[in-house]
């Protein structure tokens, strides 16, 4: 499948069925490195239903990538307000909410498509820093998204507080 045989576009109601489908799959596939995704239907509804929020909400990017008439992928961008402590000329920033492309469309292009569409629309928006984060351990995603050009930025580590 060449890459050119795909586009982009604005997400639509009608791509909902397939966007659960594609959050379902991520919510599974991270939940076996992290073991704390939500992994049933309506968990990936709520989901799916809370960053298109945020994406609204911010004046962000809802963008689907298709084959034909079939949505392979996706791509959620939202704007975001970094603390006080971040110079005030970079406080406002870009951020990849969620990414996502189907198995058999991996490899051709359809991320980085959809990554320069977001990063046009940030750049019209005045934005300079474009953030994304990434499960550690999900280390084809971390890899594709260094190929990409994002450097690492800021590490979060987690204790699970043991019971009493």
């Amino acid at each position: 499948m060449p890459a050119a045989s795909f586009a982009i576009r604005p997400a639509e109601e009608a791509d909902r069925p397939v966007l659960l489908q594609n959050v379902l799959a991520a919510n599974r596939f991270e939940d076996a490195i992290a073991g704390n995704r939500a992994t049933g239907a309506a968990d990936a509804a709520a989901t799916l239903d809370e960053v298109l929020a945020r994406v609204a909400e911010s004046g962000g990017l809802a963008l689907v990538t298709t084959a034909g008439e079939a949505v392979i992928g996706h791509l959620f961008l939202t704007y975001e307000t970094a603390p006080a402590y971040i110079r005030a000329d970079r406080r406002r920033h870009a951020y990849v909410a969620d990414a996502f492309v189907q198995e058999a469309w991996r490899g051709q292009g359809a991320f980085r498509a959809m990554l320069a569409m977001a990063e046009d629309h940030a750049r019209q928006a005045g934005i300079r820093d474009l953030l994304i984060g990434v499960l550690s351990g999900n280390d084809r995603a971390e890899r594709i998204y260094r190929q990409a050009g994002f450097r690492p930025y800021s590490m979060e580590l987690m204790r699970e507080i043991p019971p009493k």
